[in-house]
Parts: structure tokens; C-alpha cells; sequence
């Protein structure tokens, strides 16, 4: 059996933010055992799965990621969406657009500290969506 939900976030700030449970609750009930693959269907945010529990950890990887890919750098060619946007796109490819997670009685079987961030990379976002795929 495979399923489909089409998952819209909310307007999120530029950062990382735990979306864990809107992912669960969207996926409740629907299948005990199998395979969740998460896919945001946009090129300037992205999906990852890391610690949960302690907030400077969102901090310091948004604080990395923005001396990975600054703003306004003068060999920037992509320009004419605004001085977040080409970072956006680097900073999206390097955290990738899916996570894939085993379901295990009906959960996400994530680690202890593990839950799922969406990676938001613009100033001024629009609303997500991610296509949430379940296999069983």
C-alpha cells in the first residue's frame, strides 16, 4: 500500500524550526509499519533530521549555514529576487530536499534526540508544502 498527503505549512521565519509534529499528526492512523519519505517541494528551504531538544543547536546551525552561503556575495549571478534568495539556494542543496524515516507502530521511529526541521532559508517565506509519501 502506498499513500500520499499533501502537507502545507505555515509561513515559517528564516531558521530551522522542529516540525516533527505536524508531520505526525498528518500521518496518524495511517499505517502501522513501513517506509515515511518527506519531500519539500520548494529550492530555497529544505528538509533535515537532527537534535530536538536543545534550541541553540537551530541557533548555531542557521548562524553556520549563513557563513556557508552569505548574503551579498559579489560573485552572485542570481540576483533579482532579493539578497536571500541565492543563498537560499546553496543553503537548500546542501541540506537536500527529503528525509526518508521508518514508521514503526504507527510512529516516526526517530532516535531519542532526532526530529524532523524544516529548513527555512528565505526572510520572507511563503507557505511550504511537503509531499508526504507512506509505503507500506
Amino acid at each position: 500500500m502506498t499513500r500520499q498527503i499533501l502537507l502545507t505549512l505555515p509561513v515559517h521565519k528564516k531558521g530551522f524550526h522542529l516540525i516533527t509534529n505536524k508531520v505526525q499528526t498528518a500521518i496518524s492512523g495511517v499505517i502501522e509499519t513501513g517506509v515515511l519519505h518527506i519531500f519539500i517541494q520548494h529550492t530555497s528551504a529544505g528538509l533535515a533530521i537532527n537534535e530536538n531538544a536543545d534550541p541553540t543547536v537551530r541557533h548555531d546551525l542557521d548562524m553556520s549555514f549563513d557563513r556557508l552561503a552569505p548574503e551579498n556575495a559579489p560573485f552572485y549571478q542570481h540576483t533579482t529576487e532579493g539578497a536571500d534568495d541565492m543563498p537560499a539556494h546553496i543553503k537548500s542543496v546542501l541540506t537536500g530536499n527529503s528525509v526518508t524515516v521508518p514508521l514503526s507502530s504507527g510512529k516516526m521511529a526517530l532516535g531519542t534526540w532526532q526530529g524532523i526541521y524544516l529548513c527555512e532559508f528565505r526572510d520572507h517565506a511563503t507557505p511550504r508544502q511537503l509531499v508526504l509519501t507512506i509505503i507500506s
